[in-house]
């Protein structure tokens, strides 16, 4: 069996497919050239996925290039538009299968799932409630009464006492008269108790009880320390993203999961402090409002390439 890829791989991948769709898109200049060139000499990783971008593209691409540039030769407006269309869709094809095959196969075929920027709620046959953050997915089975996180994040609420169980790749979460987070990240899932308690059973290690207010990640080697839970982490519940004098670099890096593309920054606004709570049905309008509170410029290349550097002093 195929190993699932890390999300490092899969960010990669998904840069490749970007820098191909901004080159077949003819919107590259001479400074995007040079930046594509950093880009993969920085790391052999990001040249190997390149180079299967570029082989890609070209066993996609079968149109004759004498019947294309004939096509464009003629003065027929409509069908010039049809066949540039046409093109870019052949260029987009390899780009959007680069990056699906980055994806787990069970990701694509879970029960419930949402994609990038996208959250959902739904309430459960037997009175529960489960609700699914950006890009997450999951596979429900009442009748075992348990339900597995395949990725991303969920949050569950089951008011009665009838147990409901998240497996998760480090652990069981068992929830009955409580609501709980559980997030998948790297190399840990992350659990936090919103209200009531719950039982965890780690893959390693004993059994132990969280209550309201705690947070613990589980790991391969078991669970980590208990801890305090942060009440904001769950604003996505309600679509909000919050932040209490949080890094620019870590909040920026949170606002990534709900924005489809690619979202750059340079590593000096990592330092600058942001407080506020943010809508996250808007992203690009979050952006704007960093840009109108603190010394950076956003720059929009396209809806799915966005870069922010610190703001230059005009004397």
């Amino acid at each position: 069996m195929r190993a699932a890829p890390t999300s490092e791989a899969r960010e990669v991948a998904r840069a490749a497919a970007e820098w191909l769709a901004l080159l077949e898109a003819g919107e590259a200049d001479a400074e995007d050239h040079a930046r594509l060139q950093s880009w993969r000499s920085s790391d052999s990783r990001h040249e190997q996925a390149w180079q299967k971008a570029q082989f890609l593209r070209q066993r996609f691409s079968q149109l004759p290039s004498a019947l294309v540039m004939a096509t464009l030769d003629r003065p027929d407006p409509a069908r010039r538009a049809a066949l540039k269309r046409a093109l870019g869709v052949a260029a987009l094809v390899p780009a959007a299968w680069l990056i699906s095959r980055q994806l787990p196969l069970d990701v694509w075929r879970a029960d419930l799932h949402t994609g990038t920027g996208e959250h959902k709620r739904m309430p459960l046959a037997d009175g529960s409630t489960l609700q699914l953050n950006t890009a997450s997915a999951v596979n429900v089975d009442l009748g075992a009464r348990q339900l597995t996180l395949v990725r991303g994040e969920m949050a569950l609420n089951v008011p009665g006492s009838a147990a409901l169980t998240i497996n998760a790749p480090y652990g069981r979460i068992i929830v009955s008269r409580s609501e709980v987070c559980v997030r998948l990240n790297e190399r840990d899932c992350n659990v936090s108790v919103v209200s009531g308690s719950v039982r965890l059973q780690p893959l390693h290690g004993p059994v132990l009880v969280l209550r309201e207010g705690q947070q613990v990640s589980l790991q391969a080697s078991g669970a980590g320390s208990v801890s305090g839970f942060d009440a904001n982490m769950p604003g996505w519940r309600d679509g909000v993203l919050t932040a209490q004098n949080q890094p620019l670099g870590i909040f920026l890096a949170e606002l990534s999961r709900y924005r489809p593309g690619l979202l750059r920054w340079e590593p000096a606004l990592d330092s600058l402090r942001v407080t506020g709570s943010f809508r996250l049905d808007d992203t690009d309008k979050v952006l704007a409002l960093l840009a109108a509170s603190l010394p950076l410029e956003v720059h929009s290349r396209t809806r799915f390439w966005v870069t922010l550097t610190a703001r230059k002093n005009i004397a």
